[in-house]
């Protein structure tokens, strides 16, 4: 019999004068944590299974329950710490990569919360966003270095192909597969009440979600998964997926066993088995054959559609950017090491990519200072987690940002971070169909429409105590941020001053 090197990381505290047997915990729970003994006649727990998502304590009626994090320590070496231990134990005995979800949780540096916003007093005195107004209505795509006009003195309509977008916050790519149906619906309804967009991942668009079309970005990553002309032609824009924030230089990969009948129709693969994304498009290995796929997509789609190309924060994205923004894009999105996923190598997570608020602020100045800022807008993601994050991106030089965990978290996601395991009790990141039901779309759509509303008003009252009235008075307005408690360097990448100067 093998040895369990592993204690549990997790402990079910279970009130005996609370708990009445009802079973309910032992229902909603998809690892089987939760198990009725006949002869006892009282619930036990596995807690080698519990992966703290909250649903028992949520749903247990008295409020019996509770999940604690294991006391129980190895050792202290402050080298060779529990989670390093825990970490070779695992593949010690199972010969496999380590695999993680939902972003990079270490220590590392959360440039947000160093960063303080400027406000107005008296020369340049606050606006009341209540009485005054106040403009966060933004356009996506490239922008005129001038204005024509013909002979009569009218102007010439040469505009490329914009996005309106009523807030400066648009949800990620997050593909049908990695969430579910439910999660997919509300999301796209979401983004039609509130005048934005929502991203289909590289999973392709199911057919019942074509009507958000004027809503919806769709994607065209590596594996080109349910990528046909009817597809390119559905969604309001086109993003070309070149590299994600949680791991650069990485591929996609969606077990067989979520590929039921519905994904396989569309993504266009095989039911049943694993959708495999290679790390490189392999018809891209220079900016001159990305130029070539923007302008096939373009061709395809009746140069209607602006055209979007993401790519991981990396130490040259500077650079990168100016390739891509010379490569007829209309819009840059740069996605941040701490930005989720549904499954990534932990290694790749947790080590690979630089903050996007480096990135963002790197990039910015990068296109100033080359003079074709206007030739591209740039979105900003990779944890996103509210308003004030928001602002401080696009004064950073950001046109708008996307949002992902924040918007799971607003459907009901507890962060438990097993994403890769298809088990969530909530009904996101799953496709069993006794899980995806426990998400009631129409609850969800509201709950995103109360978070993004909330940020919309929280951005005005950010604004107006700045005295700035509309977001294009605030993109790259660095002169309106401080740093705290950064070095020199740190102030310099991002092109702001420190706090007191």
């Amino acid at each position: 019999m093998p040895i369990d090197f592993l204690y549990p990381e997790y402990e079910v505290v279970r009130n005996p004068g609370r708990c009445i047997s009802c079973r309910i915990c032992e229902r909603q729970c998809a690892n089987g944590v939760h198990l009725f003994d006949d002869k006892t006649k009282k619930m036990t727990a596995d807690e080698s299974k519990c992966v703290c998502c909250h649903r028992c304590v949520s749903l247990c009626p008295t409020r019996a329950l509770k999940i604690v994090k294991t006391d129980h320590a190895f050792k202290e070496n402050a080298n060779w710490t529990g989670k390093a231990i825990t970490e070779i134990y695992r593949q010690a005995g199972t010969g496999g990569m380590l695999l993680s979800s939902m972003g990079n949780p270490e220590p590392q540096p959360i440039y947000w919360d160093k960063i303080l916003i400027n406000a107005s007093q008296v020369t340049n005195p606050p606006i009341d966003p209540l009485r005054e107004p106040m403009e966060t209505r933004t356009f996506l795509g490239k922008k005129p270095d001038h204005i024509e006009r013909d002979a009569q003195g009218n102007i010439v309509p040469n505009l490329s192909p914009q996005l309106a977008l009523d807030v400066p916050v648009m949800f990620s790519a997050m593909s049908y597969g990695s969430i579910s149906y439910n999660a997919h619906a509300a999301l796209a309804r979401a983004a039609a009440a509130l005048g934005t967009y929502y991203n289909t991942g590289e999973g392709g668009l199911h057919k019942d979600f074509y009507g958000y079309g004027p809503h919806t970005i769709v994607q065209v990553a590596s594996g080109r998964f349910g990528v046909y002309k009817e597809y390119l032609e559905a969604g309001a824009a086109i993003e070309i997926k070149m590299g994600q924030g949680a791991k650069p230089g990485i591929g996609g990969h969606l077990p067989g066993l979520k590929v039921g009948p519905d994904i396989s129709k569309t993504r266009m693969i095989p039911e049943g088995t694993d959708a495999i994304s290679p790390a490189p498009h392999h018809d891209i290995y220079s900016i001159e054959d990305l130029r070539q796929l923007v302008y096939s997509l373009k061709e395809a789609t009746g140069y209607q559609k602006p055209v979007f190309v993401k790519i991981a924060a990396v130490h040259n994205i500077a650079a990168i950017a100016s390739g891509v923004a010379r490569s007829g894009a209309d819009v840059i999105c740069i996605d941040g090491y701490r930005g989720g996923t549904g499954a990534a190598p932990t290694r790749i997570r947790d080590n690979v990519g630089i903050p996007v608020e480096l990135a963002l602020a790197a990039v910015d100045q990068r296109l100033r200072d080359e003079g074709i800022r206007g030739q591209v807008s740039i979105v900003a993601g990779g944890s996103i987690r509210n308003s004030a994050d928001l602002l401080k991106a696009i004064a950073l030089g950001a046109d708008a940002c996307y949002i992902a965990t924040a918007a799971l978290l607003a459907l009901g996601c507890h962060l438990c971070r097993t994403c890769q395991a298809g088990k969530c009790n909530w009904g996101i990141a799953t496709q069993r169909p006794d899980l995806v039901e426990r998400l009631d779309p129409e609850t969800g759509y509201q709950r995103l429409v109360n978070l993004v509303t909330a940020w919309d008003h929280e951005l005005k009252e950010m604004m107006g105590g700045m005295g700035i009235n509309s977001i294009e008075a605030l993109r790259g307005n660095r002169l309106m941020l401080r740093g705290l408690g950064l070095t020199q360097k740190e102030l310099d990448i991002l092109g702001i001053k420190h706090a007191g100067e």
